[in-house]
C-alpha cells in the first residue's frame, strides 16, 4: 500500500462518457390528468456516469486522468466538461461532433425508490473524422501513459475498428490496455492486457455455462485464447475475482456487508489499472481490486474509494501489517473525519508503552470497548526520557508502536513529541478520552475536547517499572 500511496500514474481512459442525474424527491398523490404518481423535486444531482465512473475511481485513487471520447455539440456536453474539469481531468482530447447527443441519463427517485429513469443520447458509431483525430492524438501522446482503459458502454465511440486501431498503437509502445467489454464479441478486444467481464457477460461472451471451477477455467481459456489476451480475467461478484495467467488463480471477495454493487465494475477495472500501473503482479492487482470493491459496496449509490479508505478497510479484515496502522499527525486527522463521517465513535487514550505486557493489552482493550474506533497516542523516545529517567525507554518509539499497531484492540498508533498529548487530543476530538485508574481526582489533560471521560484501573502487580526490576533481579543473580 505505501507504494500506491507514493504513486502517481497517468491513466487514459477512453470510451463513453455519460451524465448521471438524479430527481430527488417525494410522491404523495396520483395525478388527475392520468394513473401516474406526482413527485414533488426537492432537489437534483449530477455525477459522472459511465466511463467517466471509471475516471472518477481514478482520480479518488490518486491517478493523474485524461480522457479521450465523443460528445455532442450541447448543453449536455458543456456540463461534462464542467463536471471533469471540476476534478482536474485533462479533456483536451475529447471531440466534440456536431449533430451528437451527450449522453444523459435522468432518474426520478421517490421514497428511495426510482420510479422512472429517461435518456438523451446518441447510440450511433462516431464519424470517421471523430475516429481519426481521437487516433492522431493518441499516436502523439500514447508514451505519456502507464495504461490505457477501454470503458465500453455500447453507444458507439468504441467500435471494432477504433479498438483494434487504439489496442495496436498501445502495445507497439508497451503500454497495456485494459478493457471493460460490452456485448459478446471480444474479437473488438484482441490483443489487449485483460477484460474486466462479470461472470453473466463471459458466459454471454463464450457460451459457457459457468457452475464450477472446470468450467470457469474454461471460460477463462477461451477468453484469452479467442482476444488473445495476456491476462483472462473474470469478475464473480460475492465469489471475487478469477485470473488466468499460466494457471488459474481464484481471489476471494473481502466484502463484509454488500448495500450496492452499483459501479463496482468500475471500481474494479480502475484499481487494477492503478496497481498495475505501480509495478504490482496481477495477483497483487485483483487483491487490491478486491479490497476496493469491499468499500464500494458497502457505499449507496454509484461510489468511488480512496486509498485511504482501503487501507482502513484492510485493518478492519485483520490483512494489513502494522506499518498500516501507524499514523502521522496529518493522516490520523483524515483518518478521524472519515470515521465521524460515517457515525462512528473514536476512543483515545495515550502512554508510553515501553515493554508491552499484559496489563497494558488488558488496559487497551476495555478502553476499545468504549467506541468503534481506538486510536493510541504514544510517547517519542525524548518524551519517555523526560518522564521516565535518562535510562528509558528500553524499547525506541518504532518497535514500541509497531508492537501496539499489532494488537487486534489498537486501530491507530500515532508518535507525538510533546510531553503530553494535549494537541493531538485537540485534534481528533475524540468521544471517549480513556486513562488510568491513577488518575482518579485527578487533572486529565484534553478533557476539555473529549465528549467524556473514562477511567480504568491497571492490572495489580503488571508495570513495565516492575518488569525491569524482575529483569534486573534476575540477571543479578
Amino acid at each position: 500500500m505505501n507504494k500506491l500511496k507514493s504513486f502517481t500514474p497517468n491513466i487514459l481512459v477512453i470510451g463513453d462518457l455519460m451524465i448521471d442525474h438524479y430527481l430527488w424527491g417525494s410522491c404523495e398523490r396520483i395525478s388527475p390528468e392520468a394513473p401516474v404518481q406526482v413527485v414533488d423535486i426537492a432537489k437534483e444531482t449530477t455525477v459522472l456516469g459511465g466511463a467517466g465512473n471509471v475516471v472518477s475511481n481514478l482520480v479518488t485513487l490518486g491517478a493523474r486522468v485524461s480522457v479521450c471520447s465523443v460528445i455532442g455539440n450541447d448543453d449536455n456536453g458543456v456540463e461534462l466538461i464542467s463536471l471533469l474539469k471540476e476534478i482536474d481531468v485533462d479533456v483536451s482530447n475529447i471531440v466534440i461532433q456536431d449533430g451528437r447527443k451527450t449522453s444523459k441519463k435522468s432518474r426520478v427517485i421517490a421514497a428511495s425508490q426510482q420510479i422512472l429513469r429517461y435518456d438523451k443520447e446518441s447510440k450511433e458509431e462516431i464519424s470517421k473524422s471523430s475516429t481519426d483525430t481521437l487516433l492522431n492524438s493518441l499516436i502523439s501522446t500514447v508514451c505519456n501513459y502507464d495504461a490505457v482503459i477501454l470503458s465500453d458502454y455500447g453507444k458507439g465511440i468504441l467500435t471494432k475498428e477504433f479498438c483494434k486501431e487504439v489496442i495496436s498503437i498501445c502495445n507497439k509502445k508497451s503500454v497495456k490496455v485494459l478493457v471493460d467489454p460490452k456485448g459478446s464479441d471480444y474479437s473488438k478486444y484482441s490483443g489487449a492486457y485483460l477484460l474486466t467481464p462479470n461472470k453473466k457477460e463471459a458466459i454471454q461472451a463464450t457460451k459457457i455455462d459457468i457452475k464450477d471451477k472446470e468450467s470457469l477455467r474454461e471460460a477463462l481459456l477461451k477468453m484469452k485464447k479467442d482476444a488473445n489476451l495476456t491476462i483472462s480475467l473474470i469478475t464473480l461478484s460475492e465469489d471475487g475475482i478469477a485470473t488466468y495467467d499460466d494457471e488459474m488463480k481464484l481471489f476471494p471477495t473481502v466484502a463484509k456487508e454488500v448495500f450496492d454493487v452499483t459501479g463496482a465494475g468500475d471500481t474494479v477495472i480502475a484499481s487494477i489499472a492503478f496497481a498495475i500501473s505501480a509495478g504490482k503482479s496481477i495477483e497483487e492487482s485483483a487483491k487490491f481490486a478486491n479490497l476496493a470493491a469491499g468499500v464500494v459496496v458497502g457505499k449507496i449509490g454509484s461510489a468511488t474509494v480512496t486509498l485511504g479508505e482501503i487501507e482502513e478497510y484492510e485493518a478492519t479484515l485483520h490483512k494489513s501489517t502494522s506499518d498500516a496502522h501507524i499514523k502521522s499527525f496529518e493522516e490520523i486527522q483524515t483518518v478521524v473525519k472519515r470515521y465521524k463521517d460515517s457515525g462512528k465513535k473514536v476512543v483515545f487514550t495515550n502512554g508510553c508503552f515501553d515493554i508491552l505486557h499484559v496489563g497494558h493489552v488488558k488496559y487497551l482493550q476495555i478502553a476499545k470497548s468504549f467506541g468503534d474506533v481506538l486510536i493510541v497516542g504514544l510517547n517519542s523516545d525524548a518524551s519517555v526520557s523526560r518522564l521516565k529517567g535518562p535510562s528509558r525507554p528500553v524499547n525506541i518509539a518504532e518497535d514500541r508502536a509497531y508492537l501496539l499497531a499489532a494488537l487486534e484492540a489498537v486501530d491507530f498508533v500515532v508518535p507525538f513529541e510533546e510531553d503530553t498529548p494535549y494537541e493531538l487530543i485537540k485534534m481528533i476530538k475524540p468521544d471517549t478520552l480513556v486513562k488510568g485508574g491513577d488518575y482518579e481526582g485527578k487533572s486529565v489533560i484534553g478533557t476539555e475536547f473529549a465528549h467524556e471521560l473514562k477511567l480504568v484501573d491497571f492490572v495489580d502487580g503488571k508495570s513495565t517499572t516492575k518488569t525491569i526490576q524482575k529483569i534486573k533481579g534476575d540477571l543479578d543473580v
